[in-house]
């Protein structure tokens, strides 16, 4: 897979979490995603409970909750949609502070809030403890189709040279007294957008052709082989595990 590539979500540490093999935390992340998706939106008692366990994780791999906290912004818009829900949904109608709301429309709300912050949540942890080079060697331990983790790969990979090349065509168009402050410069900004797409092409062709002369034949080499334990399977269990107890008990209750 080559040189690793850190992002700003990862936080370097040596807890448990982050020495767990980066497969089985994906697959531990999934599942329990599924079972927070599966949770009956009356159980509300259960979502409580499941922000207890992301907070135990958080714990474990020593994550600050004011890093968690600033990544979950990220959720903003779902946040905005959710608090228009009571508004406009139809059905029984309910007085809160002076307002009329759907009663339906609260439930949604809070199904697309609870379910979407922990989701999220859950998200953010896999990201600060796992990096993306070995999220991606996860991806192909799990036997994701190849050349889906080759584009991920290479998007990763490549999508900060493009940043890169936009970011020194924007200080070129400053040095030469641009601004860009109204829709007449629109044009301008079109024609960056069309020389920065060229060179890219022009650049995602050079790379090709240099891999196709070391032997690149549609599959990279696997260098790393993040096999797991039983042990390390049962640790990362221990999450979905235990949530999907919580979510059988919110059905039953």
């Amino acid at each position: 897979m080559g040189a690793g590539h850190a992002h700003r979500l990862y936080r370097h540490g040596h807890s448990p979490v982050h020495d767990l093999p980066p497969h089985c935390k994906l697959a531990a992340t999934f599942a329990f995603v599924v079972v927070v998706v599966s949770t009956p939106r009356e159980a509300v008692w259960a979502f409580g409970l499941y922000a207890v366990l992301i907070a135990a994780v958080a714990a474990v791999a020593r994550i600050p909750a004011a890093f968690l906290l600033r990544r979950l912004l990220i959720e903003v818009p779902f946040v905005a949609f959710a608090v228009l829900m009571p508004f406009v949904a139809q059905g029984e109608r309910v007085e809160v502070l002076g307002m009329s709301l759907s009663v339906s429309g609260l439930w949604g709300a809070w199904n697309v809030l609870a379910k979407g912050t922990l989701g999220v949540a859950a998200s953010v942890l896999l990201a600060s403890t796992t990096e993306l080079r070995a999220l991606l060697l996860g991806l192909q331990r799990l036997k994701l189709p190849p050349l889906l983790v080759q584009i991920a790969s290479f998007m990763i990979r490549y999508g900060d040279v493009i940043t890169d090349e936009l970011r020194r065509m924007s200080i070129a168009r400053r040095s030469r007294g641009f601004e860009a402050s109204g829709i007449r410069h629109w044009g301008v900004l079109a024609k960056t957008a069309g020389a920065l797409f060229i060179r890219s092409y022009e650049r995602g062709e050079r790379v090709y052709l240099a891999m196709v002369s070391r032997g690149y034949a549609g599959s990279m080499p696997v260098i790393d082989e993040a096999a797991a334990t039983r042990a390390q399977w049962a640790y990362a269990a221990v999450l979905p595990v235990t949530a999907l107890a919580v979510c059988l008990m919110g059905w039953t209750l």
